[in-house]
């Protein structure tokens, strides 16, 4: 089938480093346009990634009937006006997590979601390494699922950089603790019903930190997870249930083009010495994520999470900041 045509609103980083690129590799994404508040820096991002228009505001691309679909990699709390915005004007979204800053801004997005496709750019579950676990888990090869155990980090102290602004949604539950969220969910096939917080705030930034949470699937099932954006880079998950565990040893960042690993242990020998390995061939989770919403753009495959998983997803976020302010568990 035809390529969908997609626009990009922002420069960002994370856009111009790895989902642009990535999205170029697909099979069903061609990525006419880019747009910036500055149509020099638009100008240059579009000579440096071989991309056709340069837009110098986000309304001119919004407005371009060539575009399709636009990916969003803006700061966190332009999410939903610019989201609304490009799909008022009819285009199809595929924005940068967290969609929304809480649960109510997400359902904003209702108004559209029945004449356009909305995505929140989970990648992750996109890989294979992840489809494989979930696979894994529903399978019953664990037993029963009983605790999932993560951590991500790394070390940002940047006073310019957008994740130290808390007035823009930084932090580290936003940023990062998303992703044990989202993927605890997603193994787990369930929603929590009651989550509690300890949070560490910067004394300069204001930002959430550190940030460890327990939530609690129900029926002895829970998500034990720690996020920090000031601690040594470091990720791993591990999955526990009544017969083995498993472990995704780069769960979140894994590096395009290298194959990836899963561990299958059932304890026999302490230290992981019995656990089994099971490789991942190697590919680019944006590809696989741009390629997979370009496809129900076309509808060839249909929307597999929309604004009601982002609307989940944040209330549990809202539960885990209210939990910092009360002390106690607090219901999802």
């Amino acid at each position: 089938m035809k390529k969908v045509s997609w626009g990009v609103l922002s420069t960002a980083k994370i856009g111009m480093e790895k989902v642009i690129p990535a999205m170029r590799q697909g099979q069903w994404c061609n990525v006419k346009a880019i747009a910036s508040r500055s149509l020099p820096a638009a100008q240059s991002a579009a000579d440096k990634l071989g991309i056709a228009k340069a837009y110098g505001s986000y309304e001119e691309l919004i407005a371009d009937p060539g575009i399709e679909a636009i990916y969003i990699p803006l700061p966190n709390d332009l999410h939903v006006p610019l989201t609304l915005a490009a799909a008022r004007a009819g285009k199809h979204v595929l924005c940068e997590k967290p969609l929304a800053l809480n649960a109510a801004q997400a359902a904003e997005l209702r108004e559209v979601a029945g004449t356009v496709h909305i995505m929140e750019a989970f990648m992750v579950r996109f890989h294979p390494q992840w489809i494989r676990a979930r696979e894994i888990v529903l399978s019953g090869a664990l037993g029963e699922l009983r605790t999932i155990q993560s951590f991500f980090s790394y070390f940002n102290r940047q006073p310019n950089n957008i994740r130290n602004h808390p007035e823009n949604g930084g932090g580290a539950l936003y940023d990062i603790g998303c992703y044990p969220i989202v993927t605890g969910r997603f193994l787990f096939d369930a929603e929590p019903v009651r989550v509690m917080a300890l949070i560490d705030r910067d004394p300069d930034f204001k930002t959430d930190r550190t940030v460890s949470a327990v939530l609690d699937f129900g029926g002895g099932r829970r998500l034990d997870f720690t996020v920090s954006t000031q601690s040594v880079p470091y990720q791993r998950v591990h999955v526990f249930g009544t017969q083995q565990r498993l472990e995704i040893e780069i769960p979140f960042n894994a590096p395009p083009g290298v194959a990836t690993r899963i561990f299958i242990d059932d304890g026999r020998i302490l230290g992981g010495a019995s656990a089994l390995c099971e490789t991942l061939p190697p590919c680019d989770q944006y590809t696989l994520q741009g390629d997979a919403f370009s496809r129900v753009v076309r509808g060839d495959m249909a929307l597999p999470y929309g604004i009601e998983d982002t609307i989940k997803n944040m209330r549990v976020i809202d539960a885990l900041f209210l939990s910092e302010q009360s002390g106690r568990w607090e219901n999802v």
